[in-house]
């Protein structure tokens, strides 16, 4: 949606920028237990479709010595044409841990790998937008 977005000057609010937990370390805490959602819903969907792709995430976040929602948000301000997430924090943890996430500065290496690990969507690959959205 973002290089959509840029290509038509509008700005972008993302809503649930951790995909509802799945970027917040959420392999980390069920190994350790201390995952405090049930597994259902869009955090265990989100989940299953990209395993993978957030186990790769999490060992960057960790080779990083980052906290994943962190990183996350991070790398979500990092990108031209995001105006601020909806974060909706639960407690007030997650509200510091948010604000520590407009420090965080990402090297172009990192956000490459981040770009790599989460490639663009849509159905012609990494074409530009809108292009790639385009049917």
């Amino acid at each position: 949606m973002l290089p959509a977005a840029r290509a038509y000057g509008i700005g972008v609010i993302p809503w649930s920028p951790l995909h509802g937990g799945v970027l917040s370390g959420v392999l980390r805490k069920q190994r350790d237990g201390s995952a405090d959602r049930s597994g259902t819903g869009l955090w265990a969907a989100g989940l299953a479709a990209h395993a993978d792709s957030v186990a790769e995430y999490e060992k960057l976040c960790a080779d990083l010595g980052e906290v994943p929602a962190h990183v996350g948000l991070a790398w979500l301000l990092a990108q031209d044409g995001v105006t601020g997430p909806v974060i909706g924090p639960r407690t007030s943890a997650h509200l510091d841990g948010a604000l520590c996430a407009l420090e965080l500065k990402l090297d172009a290496e990192t956000l490459a790998e981040l770009d790599r690990i989460f490639p663009l969507p849509g159905p012609n690959g990494a074409k530009p937008a809108p292009e790639a959205y385009a049917w």
